[in-house]
Order: structure tokens, then sequence, then C-alpha cells
């Protein structure tokens, strides 16, 4: 169990870098750092391919496309939107409204299988709300007027990621669940490719201009950037989620998903060299505690349609963020 912790940890301190990755890497872009971020996550698929135990063999060309256009639109789809939040809203928005995903995906599942009481949810879900709103109106209120239309832009955007999120979950679940299942690491490899196909779309909006004009410096810390947001923040963080859902319960690991929100908001306001205001505080604590009950009320909840539900999303998430 140690180890499924450890590396449950890990998977959410790597996907919290979403959070933050697309600012550290100036004066390159959120669509520079896409690019190479999936290029390199899907190289390094295609390297391990060379190994038949990673390559999706057998699979029906309809469940490869699949696997393609969730790589493609999952991925790259979830850390552009990821990205420019982070760049318009700060630090405490974004990590706050996409840290509600698990409790939203087991929402979508009672609604579909009425396996909990929606009067036992109904605290959780009122403390998350109103941490929640507390971030978003507090940064809105103390913002400069000129800069309150951008904030709400991230906000935005900071929803889009979630939706993108929730949207790719549940179609990797029904791909999971179905009875031919795919590997998981083969899984991966196979969105990888697309993540990388889909990165490829993107090569109009990279910034070439950058190439004679940015410094050693900014090209190298670009590029420690990428390779860790590629293997770390893609590979690696899949790999150890794969390890913590299968060694961990489902009322540990479920809930460990929801550290992905704190790493995120240590690394922006790391990054901005600040420590959170008392709203930001106050709404992030109410946001966590309420996530984190919502998911144990799912959990020791001895239904099995919701737990199988949840126990799958663990088993088969891939971030793009980031995870």
């Amino acid at each position: 169990m140690l180890l499924g912790i450890i590396a449950g940890l890990t998977t959410c301190a790597l996907w919290g870098l979403t959070f933050v990755a697309p600012r550290a890497v100036a004066p390159f872009t959120a669509w520079d750092l896409t690019i190479a971020r999936y290029g390199i996550f899907g190289l390094a698929c295609l390297v391990l391919m060379i190994d038949r135990r990673f390559r999706p063999a057998g699979m029906a060309p309809s469940r490869l496309l699949v696997g393609l256009l969730l790589g493609g639109a999952g991925y790259v789809g979830y850390f552009v939107s990821a990205a420019f939040a982070v760049q318009l809203a700060g630090a405490a928005i974004p990590p706050v409204i996409v840290g509600t995903m698990p409790v939203l995906l087991a929402i979508i599942a009672n609604i579909r299988d009425r396996s909990a009481p929606w009067q036992v949810l109904a605290f959780p879900l009122m403390l998350i709300a109103v941490g929640v709103a507390i971030v978003n109106i507090a940064t809105i209120r103390t913002a400069d007027p000129s800069t309150k239309a951008t904030i709400t832009l991230g906000i935005l955007a900071s929803f889009v990621a979630l939706a993108i999120w929730i949207v790719y979950g549940l179609a990797n679940a029904a791909v999971m669940q179905s009875a031919d299942a795919p590997d998981g690491l083969q899984w991966t490899g196979l969105q990888g490719i697309g993540a990388a196909l889909g990165s490829l779309l993107l090569l109009p909006l990279a910034s070439f201009d950058l190439v004679d004009t940015a410094s050693i410096s900014d090209v190298a810390n670009f590029a420690g950037w990428a390779l860790l947001m590629g293997l770390g923040g893609s590979w690696f963080a899949t790999w150890c989620w794969v390890i913590a859902s299968r060694r961990l319960p489902l009322v540990l690991s479920a809930q460990l998903i929801v550290a992905e929100t704190l790493f995120g908001l240590a690394y922006g306001f790391s990054f901005e060299a600040r420590l959170p205001s008392s709203a930001e505080a106050i709404g992030a604590a109410l946001q966590f505690v309420g996530v984190c009950a919502a998911v144990a009320t799912f959990s020791k909840r001895p239904i099995r349609p919701v737990a199988k539900f949840i126990s799958r999303m663990n088993a088969s998430q891939r971030r793009p963020h980031e995870r």
C-alpha cells in the first residue's frame, strides 16, 4: 500500500505542473509547449513499442481510431485550455475548478445509476460550490478593472478544460469497461501517438521567430519543461497512476486525485512568489474538504455500479495533466 500511495502522490505532483508550466516557459507560448510536450510523449510511446508488450496489437481499426482521437482531442484540448486558464486567471482559479472533476464524474454516475441519496451529497456539494465561488469572486473583485475581462476568460477556459476532462474520462472509461478492454499501457501508448498527431495541427501557431531571438537560457528552460511534461507529466505519471490504482483501495485512490489541486495551487503560488490570500485559502480549503467528503460518500457505499464506475475511472485515467 505504501508503494501505491507514493505512486499516486507522484502522479498528482506531476499532473499539478500543468498549472504552472505554461507560464514558466516564457517567452515561448502555450502552443509551443503543447507541440513539444506531446511530440515528446508520442515519440516516447513509439520507442517503447519496439517492445511488443507496448504495442496495441490485435485492436480493431475502430478501437485504434478511438484511441488516437482521445489522445488528440483529450490530451491536447485539455492542456491548451488549462494553459490559457492559468495564463489568464492566475494561480488559484484553474486548479480549484478542475479539481471538482472526481465529484462531477461521481454525480454523472449517480444520475445514471441512482446509487446514493442526493441529500447525502448536498452538504459536500455545497462546500465545493461555495469554495469555488469564493475563489472566483475574490479574484475578480481584487483585480485591476482592466484585467477583469481577462480573468473572466480564464474562468471560462478553466470550465472548458474541466468539460474536456470529463468527456474524455467518460469515453475512456467506456472503452476500459468493455469486455475486450485493452491493456492500460498499450492504450496509453496509442493515445500518446494520437496526442502527438494532434499537436502537429498546432504547428502554424508555433513561435518560429523565437529561434533567432530567444536566448540560450530561454531555449534550455523550454526544452527542460517540455521534457518534464512530455516524459514525466504524461507517460511516467500515467504509469504511476496504474500502479496506484492497482495497489490501493478505491476509497483511498479516489481521494488521492484531489492532491492534484493542492500541488497545482502550491506550484502556482510558488511561481508567483506569494502566499494565498485569505479568500483563496478559505475557498480552496472548502473545495478540498467538499471533494474529499463527496468521494468518501460514494466510496464507502456498497453499491456496485458507482463503485465500478469510479474504480474504472481511477484505473484508466490518462491526463492532459497533464495531467
